[in-house]
């Protein structure tokens, strides 16, 4: 009988968290799963859940991880492609909408995760979100705009856009891939959305709140 193939290291665990990503985009909602579900969609045997991670929190908290690059990622892009102050907005939602088709698993996650049992995923996907208005914060420096506002005021106008667009992201989520017609309204809502927040950030005045 010919040797079974043997498992290149790490490939496993990609399998299992794969497994959980590809139930949570079937419907499944991520604390509703268990280890023999996870297991059997991977195709490995329950046992060796155990050697990758501790329990399905465990999981949970390495894809956030996951979901931290593909955050990161979708920054990086921006950053590359969005140099016009004018074009910001616009660019940076198209870019928002191609990552959000494009890991629609992983988002879902993070919808879920939000609002799910698991403490320790909930704060860690919380976390991402700081870190990803924080480097918003950074960028508008960078690009000397919101210059009037105090670092405070800044952070919180960052906190502000970061959840519009994950609101819009839950909007994103439900409409299916060919329904142009949907998708142009929400990126048009969207971006409608955050120059209404710059419009009320080039006015305030930090200080007098």
């Amino acid at each position: 009988m010919a040797e079974k193939r043997r498992r290149k290291p790490g490939e496993t665990r990609e399998k299992l968290m794969g497994a959980a990503l590809s139930l949570v985009g079937s419907g499944r909602h991520f604390d509703s799963l268990g280890i023999r579900e996870v297991t059997r969609q991977a195709g490995v045997v329950p046992t060796s859940f155990y050697r990758h991670f501790r329990s399905m929190d465990d999981l949970g908290l390495q894809l956030v991880d996951e979901l931290g690059l593909v955050l990161r990622r979708m920054m990086r892009e921006a950053r590359a492609h969005v140099s016009q102050a004018d074009k910001l907005i616009a660019e940076s939602v198209d870019i928002f909408i191609s990552h959000g088709r494009a890991n629609q698993s992983f988002f879902l996650f993070m919808a879920q995760g939000l609002a799910g049992e698991s403490r320790a995923v909930q704060d860690g996907i919380r976390s991402e979100i700081r870190f990803f208005a924080t480097e918003l914060a950074n960028d508008l420096r960078r690009l000397k705009l919101l210059d009037h506002l105090s670092d405070g005021d800044l952070d919180m106008a960052c906190d502000l856009v970061v959840r519009t667009v994950a609101f819009s992201l839950t909007d994103l989520l439900r409409v299916s891939a060919n329904d142009d017609y949907q998708m142009d309204q929400i990126r048009k809502r969207t971006i409608r959305f955050l120059q209404l927040i710059f419009v009320g950030a080039n006015h305030w005045q930090s200080g007098t709140g």
